[in-house]
């Protein structure tokens, strides 16, 4: 008796992977709780993407992943349109230099993604939009003298 399954493809409605330096977790995890008074449903979203993300050492974190800090060049599938944004923690973002707080909604979308990456993301006013991960680059490392 053979059984028969549905090979019907459709859209993977699956999130891509997600990774975190282990560096981030603890602050990003204080976050998340800070809003849940003020803006829950993007608290659970963050608290979503953290509690299926893959936890790795700093070290670990390759270089085409989208940590705090990095700068993030994306395009938006419906109308072709790309842009580049820095990710920040909040008390850093400065929307006129293109540097998103990590607690907005394309900040939580982009959290942990690959170069290559694709998303759905929703805009506030309930557009749902597939955007693209093109290029990561990394801030230059901090030295201390």
């Amino acid at each position: 008796m053979s059984t028969s399954t549905n090979s019907t493809k459709k859209p993977s409605k699956r999130n891509p992977k997600v990774v975190i330096s282990a560096d981030d977790l603890a602050h990003l995890e204080e976050l998340a709780g800070n809003m849940m008074r003020r803006q829950p449903e993007l608290a659970d979203r963050l608290l979503e993407e953290i509690g299926r993300a893959r936890i790795v050492a700093p070290a670990k974190v390759r270089d085409n992943v989208v940590t705090m800090g990095s700068t993030v060049t994306y395009r938006d599938e419906m109308s072709g349109q790309e842009n580049t944004v820095t990710l920040a923690y909040p008390e850093e973002a400065d929307i006129t230099n293109l540097c998103i707080s990590v607690v907005t909604p394309i900040g939580v979308a982009l959290l942990g993604l690959s170069e290559g990456a694709s998303f759905y993301w929703d805009t506030r006013d309930d557009q749902r939009r597939t955007l693209t991960v093109l290029e990561v680059t990394q801030p230059p490392e901090n030295t201390k003298d």
